[in-house]
């Protein structure tokens, strides 16, 4: 691999990223009764809870699906994040790249 194509690389690599922070993913929980939706950077950006979904007695229950819609909104990110990097690089893993 030449210097020239690592350049290209790199600057391809900054690209995806800029689109990627740009990006934004839903996950959810208890059929939609819970939706959480991060930033390409990690971020939580919005939660959105359906009222008519729980009372006060199931506030155990939310919380559950609160963490159920994290973990799926997280994991799309990161899913998104690793096509991003396998995409630039080739499918060549390159230490310190995600």
């Amino acid at each position: 691999m030449s210097m020239r194509d690592i350049q290209r690389m790199q600057q391809k690599i900054l690209k995806m990223q800029e689109e990627l922070e740009a990006s934004q993913f839903s996950g959810s929980a208890g059929g939609g009764a819970v939706i959480i939706t991060v930033s390409g950077k990690f971020e939580v950006i919005a939660v959105k809870i359906d009222p008519e979904a729980f009372n006060a007695e199931d506030i155990g229950e939310l919380e559950v699906m609160v963490l159920a819609a994290a973990k799926d909104a997280f994991s799309k990110a990161t899913e998104a994040q690793q096509r991003m990097m396998s995409s630039a690089t080739g499918g060549m893993k390159i230490p310190g790249l995600f």
